[in-house]
């Protein structure tokens, strides 16, 4: 299985700590983001890397030159960084990845490892990791499932009182939803919005996507400030 990480945006809500640096190289407790995610991804077995670079570009390629890791890494730039949304990033993989097994991961997540060690034991090869303790609301990507735990509805404007919880950007898919997803981008990809939309249409079209918990362990999405401050934390009781 190949992980795709991407790492392309701007993240101006997180100005000024990303005025000279990308979000995925931020020290949390002392450690870039990105480093902590690929050192969880070689933790838990996976050999191949892709990763969506875009602001900041060299700095983040710098960064990766300087890592002894077990993982064979390949980049692929995102030039339109500044005007498209992440649907494009991933566009961007499928000479790569369109008929590959996949590990999607959002390059501004701190989780605990173990979470991966779930979603590998999850028998259902499509599957989302979704946080379903805590506070939910309009920023969330949520998710809503039926009563055997698969994905009916995905997105930011969901009702909370509607979600199981919060899709925290942690997916794995067969190379058959794999190929799906990918077409689905491919006429989407210029639309200026989150590859979610291109989720809920392979759904809408019979793909079965389980929920997996992450709960108990701790996942955090870092978009803001109070984020950042909140995953100082966090990171500490995972070190």
């Amino acid at each position: 299985m190949t992980a795709v990480i991407l790492a392309a945006g701007v993240s101006s809500r997180l100005r000024p700590l990303t005025d000279s640096i990308p979000k995925a190289l931020l020290p949390i407790a002392g450690r870039p983001l990105l480093q902590r995610t690929l050192v969880a991804l070689q933790n838990a077995g996976i050999g191949q890397a892709v990763v969506v670079t875009g602001y900041h570009r060299g700095r983040l390629e710098a960064f990766l030159q300087t890592l002894d890791l077990q993982l064979n890494i390949t980049l692929i730039h995102n030039p339109r960084f500044a005007t498209t949304g992440n649907n494009y990033s991933l566009w961007l993989t499928a000479p790569i990845m369109a008929d590959r097994r996949m590990l999607l991961m959002d390059a501004d997540i701190l989780f605990d490892g173990r979470i991966l060690d779930r979603l590998k034991a999850e028998r259902h090869e499509d599957a989302l990791v979704v946080r379903t303790t805590g506070r939910l609301g309009d920023e969330e990507v949520k998710v809503q499932a039926d009563a055997h735990g698969f994905v009916v509805r995905i997105g930011k404007e969901l009702a909370p009182s509607m979600a199981a919880g919060e899709s925290v950007g942690i997916e794995r898919f067969s190379a058959l939803t794999t190929q799906a997803l990918f077409a689905s981008l491919a006429q989407r990809k210029d639309r200026h919005e989150f590859y979610e939309s291109s989720f809920q249409e392979i759904i809408d079209a019979g793909a079965r996507i389980r929920m997996v918990d992450s709960a108990p362990y701790q996942c955090l999405e870092i978009d803001t400030l109070e984020d950042f401050h909140a995953a100082e934390i966090v990171a500490k009781t995972l070190d």
